[in-house]
């Protein structure tokens, strides 16, 4: 029997954006970028004129109308392709998840973000902060109000994805003024020509290079108050607009780790049909301790595609979960992010010495894998989500 083609567990039908040519240019360009330690000005510019910017924009608003599960299977062939850059634009897809997830729930409040995707405006994630584990439900920024129902921000953010290419950055602070007996977070959005604020040229990692993803020291950086979305008091909430960001970064970001995992294994497969044994004269797929390492690892890439699929179609049809969301997604994203790792890791085993190399494409791989343990919600925090929803909050 002819021995079958490298099918990735990704089987479901959907709609695409992206075409071979344009992923086939931007895989050309991932080395590139990698070893230069540069933004991806170039993939920008043709993920913007596919109108890839727009995948989760309802069509009526200008957009191609896919739905997060579809997006979710399109950001996995672009990581397949270029991590970086597709980490980079996940955050992009983030926003407009969450303006998706309000404008299907009848929430018209972000419609406006989704007109400007539409037209090609790039939009940036700020809401990582050094030592902040409470990520979403508290922050170290100060948002300080100007007195019309807007607001300015002052603070340090971090893995600022997108640092060089954002036209719009949404951040979050805490306001402690207005109302000292009741701190309230301020979720707004502001702009890259509004000025107040400082990206840091301090990007210099062992993997995801291309995302350039900069600290942002914000000082005066102002959101009118047409553009701040939220005051929410701090702690759990099941705002639709905390829930829209929680669930659209952890599917998607689940997504890209899967792309990177599915494309670690298709190499490994290549790799191991075309290297020869001295000591068998045969090549290394005929090798039974390689065929079942690579047999492993696919196992367990085969279980992550159906709770992608799941959580993200659930989500598409406005299934109501409540918090149980929050477990839901935080556990497709750590299992995804660390069987993408096992996978890799596999992968190399398979491959051999040659993906030490820093020309090896597994190699970069191997580097840019790693940086799904850094992501919210990690290993930690998901612990924590899943015991506080079988046992309830600790004590005092």
């Amino acid at each position: 029997m002819a021995a079958e083609l490298f099918v990735p567990a990704a089987a479901l039908p959907t709609r695409t954006l992206l075409d071979d040519d344009l992923l086939a240019a931007i895989r050309g360009r991932a080395a590139v970028h990698d070893r230069e330690n540069d933004f991806f000005d170039d993939d920008l510019a043709d993920l913007r004129a596919s109108g890839y910017l727009g995948a989760l924009v309802p069509a009526e608003l200008g957009g191609a109308g896919l739905g997060l599960r579809e997006t979710a299977h399109e950001q996995a062939r672009l990581a397949g392709a270029a991590p970086a850059t597709a980490l980079a634009v996940n955050m992009h897809h983030v926003w407009v998840g969450v303006a998706r997830h309000l404008h299907d729930r009848g929430d018209a409040s972000m419609d406006w973000l989704l007109e400007e995707a539409a037209a090609g405006e790039v939009f940036g994630f700020g809401y990582s902060e050094a030592g902040n584990d409470l990520v979403l439900l508290g922050s170290r920024t100060e948002a300080r109000p100007d007195g019309a129902g807007g607001y300015t921000f002052h603070g340090r953010k971090i893995f600022t994805s997108n640092s060089p290419g954002w036209t719009r950055l949404g951040v979050m602070g805490l306001d402690s003024t207005t109302d000292p007996e009741n701190p309230v977070i301020v979720h707004a959005f502001v702009t890259r020509d509004g000025g107040g604020f400082e990206i840091l040229d301090d990007w210099d990692t062992i993997g995801m290079r291309a995302s350039q993803s900069r600290t942002t020291v914000l000082d005066g950086a102002h959101a009118p108050a047409e553009r701040v979305m939220r005051t929410i008091a701090p702690g759990p909430s099941l705002d639709p607009y905390v829930l829209g960001i929680f669930t659209s970064f952890e599917v998607l970001l689940a997504s890209v780790y899967a792309g990177i995992a599915d494309r670690a294994l298709q190499l490994a497969v290549e790799t191991v049909r075309t290297r020869t044994s001295m000591k068998t004269g045969k090549a290394y797929s005929q090798d039974p301790d390689i065929r079942w390492r690579l047999a492993s690892a696919a196992l367990a890439q085969d279980g992550v595609w159906p709770q992608i699929d799941q959580v993200a179609g659930q989500i598409d049809a406005g299934v109501d979960r409540g918090a149980g969301w929050f477990r839901a997604t935080a556990g497709v994203k750590v299992r995804a992010t660390e069987t993408a790792r096992y996978v890799v890791d596999e992968a190399i085993r398979a491959s051999g010495g040659s993906t030490y190399f820093n020309r090896s494409e597994l190699g970069r791989l191997y580097r840019d894998v790693l940086a799904g343990i850094f992501h919210p919600s990690d290993d930690e925090s998901a612990h924590s989500t899943v015991a506080q929803s079988l046992l309830g909050p600790l004590e005092d």
